[in-house]
């Protein structure tokens, strides 16, 4: 739940695997909403042709079909943008907001439609007052579409890449003697699964000892998909130092064989000089 003086939601899995998000905030929000207006506005401009078309048969149905073009237009365009791109308008996207979920998943169809059916009770009597203080009240920061439809909206910082240096340890990693197949690695393993292995080394002292291990061995599986190594580079190690070595050579291509990488882990035998 969210504590007090912070917007900061933590989600435990089954698994016991603990996420953290940051809940965006009602001005964060607002901003991001003048946004989406401003968009809306520009697309209904657009739309003013066939609307004048309407309006010279009858003033009352141009004004009328003007209206319904940006109730359908305000609607439509935050349920398509929000499906399609992953809980994201413009204005959220360019302030680093995303709608979840509130157990940290991904959205359904019907969550969208609920919480942007229900944005025009949010918005009553004017600028979203009642939203607003529906999310002030909320633990989760939620307004009224979002307790219907049990969603949250989350902040994304731009993350800043660690500092790997100050992670390496003098441990020696077995893969590099295999550069073939360090570069096939670097070639197949997606940006996302990369930074999943990054993420989950960095943050693996805080999960649970049963979770980690099994955590560990997902994404190690996923590697060895991927790319297979010869039994005497990874003989002895284990599926968490197997990530080490991987995430050693794809976050620090240049390093020359034989140098010591690792992320503190036992990174497989040296050989004899």
């Amino acid at each position: 739940m969210r504590q007090a003086g912070s917007y900061r939601l933590k989600v435990v899995t089954a698994e016991g695997i603990q996420f953290s998000f940051i809940l965006a905030g009602p001005v964060t929000r607002f901003l991001a909403w003048v946004i989406d207006v401003a968009v809306i506005g520009a697309i209904v401009v657009a739309l003013n042709a066939p609307m004048a078309l309407v309006g010279t048969f009858s003033r009352d149905a141009g004004r009328a079909a003007s209206v319904l073009a940006y109730f359908g237009v305000s609607i439509g365009y935050r349920i398509f943008m929000e499906w399609k791109f992953s809980g994201q308008t413009f204005g959220k996207r360019i302030l680093r907001l995303r709608v979840l979920d509130a157990q940290g998943l991904s959205l359904d169809l019907s969550q969208v439609v609920i919480r942007n059916l229900l944005r025009f009770v949010d918005s009553l009597p004017a600028f979203y007052m009642v939203g607003g203080l529906a999310g002030v009240v909320s633990k989760r920061a939620q307004r009224l579409g979002d307790l219907a439809a049990d969603t949250i909206v989350v902040a994304s910082p731009q993350l800043l890449e660690p500092d790997l240096e100050q992670l390496l340890q003098g441990k020696y990693n077995s893969f590099v003697n295999y550069p073939h197949l360090v570069a096939r690695l670097r070639q197949r393993a997606t940006a996302r699964i990369a930074r999943i292995a990054l993420m989950a080394l960095l943050r693996r002292e805080s999960l649970d000892p049963l979770a980690r291990i099994d955590l560990f061995k997902s994404i190690a599986d996923n590697f060895r998909s991927l790319v297979t190594f010869p039994a005497e580079a990874t003989e002895g190690i284990s599926d968490e130092s197997y990530v080490c070595n991987c995430v050693d050579v794809l976050y620090q291509p240049r390093v020359p064989p034989n140098v010591s990488l690792a992320f503190g882990c036992d990174s497989g035998v040296k050989p004899d000089p």
